[in-house]
């Protein structure tokens, strides 16, 4: 388990009036085995959070520990995970086989079967100069070595970047697989909902340096949906709302409303049902419309802050 307790982060130097807070108290709990999505705009302190987690920074403020052990300046925690960064970085004028052998003498876990069936996987040439390859290539080198590190935790920012279709679902299945056979726990970090939603069990959003929401994926996307209602006689948002039904956003036009609800769906269903409405739809959220109803709910402004 990931746990981090109050965690703040800021960055001086030259030019700067004052420090830059990247993250401000952030806390949270990532348990084993499972994917984890972080997002959020330039600057919400996603990478910044990578990095305090894989022991390339400090916390200013706070602790940080992977199953129970802190992380900073600590060789048995950092031998239990691997981080990709989202600008990559390969030893100069190196192959994958080079890199393979570096990583080698550093993990004590590293496997070679693994390394080369993902190789063989991934078509890519072990012996060519990484500087020869292209940038979704290099990504597919990273998640290689990554992985034949064996890690119990797997650090990737904007994993997709640079990869076609085709690339992204093999890099999706062998991220699942890890997940599946070995319990790894990994995090993702990206700009795009619609990239993880499908990919990550739990997902954080990340504004101003803290977490602002947090929840388990399924749960998010089934406690919300949209219902498209209307009746012959004139109503108003009131009427939903005396017999208990949570609204988050309401819209009317005549005698046809449309509105947001948080709650049990054939509830809901049954409550309107008895009003003996014209018509009645119920329709599902996709995350990115989730997340526009829950942090308006929270008083943020979702589209301002993903801009």
């Amino acid at each position: 388990m990931i746990t981090a307790t109050k965690v703040t982060k800021s960055f001086s130097g030259a030019g700067m009036k004052e420090p830059y807070v990247a993250l401000k108290e952030l806390s949270c709990q990532i348990p084993g085995g499972c994917i984890y999505g972080l997002v959020g705009s330039n600057g919400a302190g996603k990478s910044t959070f990578l990095r305090l987690l894989s022991g390339v920074y400090q916390a200013d403020s706070g602790d940080i520990t992977i199953d129970g052990l802190p992380v900073w300046e600590n060789p048995i925690a950092k031998d239990k995970l691997f981080y990709v960064p989202d600008e990559l970085y390969f030893l100069p004028q190196s192959t994958m086989k080079k890199m393979a052998h570096y990583y080698k003498a550093i993990y004590t876990k590293f496997n070679w079967e693994r390394y080369d069936n993902l190789t063989q996987t991934f078509g890519l040439d072990e012996t060519a100069n990484l500087n020869t390859f292209s940038k979704g290539m290099k990504r597919q080198a990273a998640t290689i070595l990554a992985l034949s590190t064996m890690p119990d935790y797997l650090f990737f920012d904007e994993t997709f970047d640079g990869l076609d279709p085709v690339m992204r679902n093999l890099v999706k299945s062998v991220i699942y697989n890890d997940v599946l056979e070995r319990g790894t726990t990994t995090i993702i970090t990206s700009h795009s909902l619609r990239e993880l939603e499908d990919t990550c069990d739990q997902l954080a959003l990340l504004h101003k340096g803290g977490i602002v929401f947090e929840s388990d994926i399924q749960n998010l996307k089934t406690s919300l949906f949209k219902v498209q209602t209307a009746f012959s006689t004139p109503f108003d948002q009131s009427k939903f709302k005396t017999v208990g039904i949570d609204i988050l956003s309401y819209t009317q036009t005549g005698s046809v409303c449309s509105f947001i609800v948080r709650g049990d769906r054939t509830a809901v269903e049954e409550k309107i049902r008895c009003m003996n409405p014209l018509l009645l739809d119920m329709l599902p959220l996709n995350l990115e419309e989730v997340f526009i109803y829950e942090m308006e709910a929270l008083g943020y402004a979702f589209k301002e802050i993903l801009m």
